[in-house]
């Protein structure tokens, strides 16, 4: 008899807290509006999904021409306060920004006097695939056309 008293307790101290995390819930779409509160938990799964790990150029391909292997010694250290560091053979070689819109699917990075081949994934990028290991992206711009796969470490 005290073990199911004790399992219908604990039931329902868990389904107060649920009723709590609930109107908490309901509150905060309530009061910042339904778009908004979408956005923040996109925005906020975008940081998370980019956040944990590392990420690697699986696939990079330039008007035509597969350049993937001049990134094979770098790895991307992506932070939630938007900096990336590209960490080549181990030692981080330079840190950047990024940033990511999920309403878009768009991403972009931003090194500062990179060198190559960092140089080449500077700009902004239109997400084509992603999943929570992998972004595949596209970049056009005066003329040339880049395709870039990342996959999660």
């Amino acid at each position: 008899m005290k073990v199911k008293y004790y399992a219908l307790c604990k039931f329902f101290q868990i389904f107060e807290i649920m009723k709590k995390v609930i109107v908490i819930l309901l509150l905060a779409v309530t009061a910042s509006g339904c778009k908004k509160a979408i956005e923040q938990i996109q925005q906020d799964l975008v940081i998370q999904a980019m956040t944990d790990g590392q990420w690697t150029i699986t696939n990079f391909v330039m008007n035509s021409t597969n350049i993937t292997s001049d990134f094979s010694a770098y790895k991307f250290k992506y932070y939630a306060n938007k900096t990336v560091d590209a960490i080549k053979n181990g030692v981080t070689e330079k840190t950047g920004t990024w940033d990511g819109n999920a309403s878009n699917m768009t991403t972009s990075a931003n090194f500062t006097t990179p060198p190559y081949p960092l140089d080449l994934i500077n700009g902004n990028w239109q997400i084509t695939r992603n999943s929570w290991t992998f972004v595949e992206a596209t970049q056009t711009s005066g003329g040339t056309t880049k395709q870039m796969r990342l996959d999660k470490q």
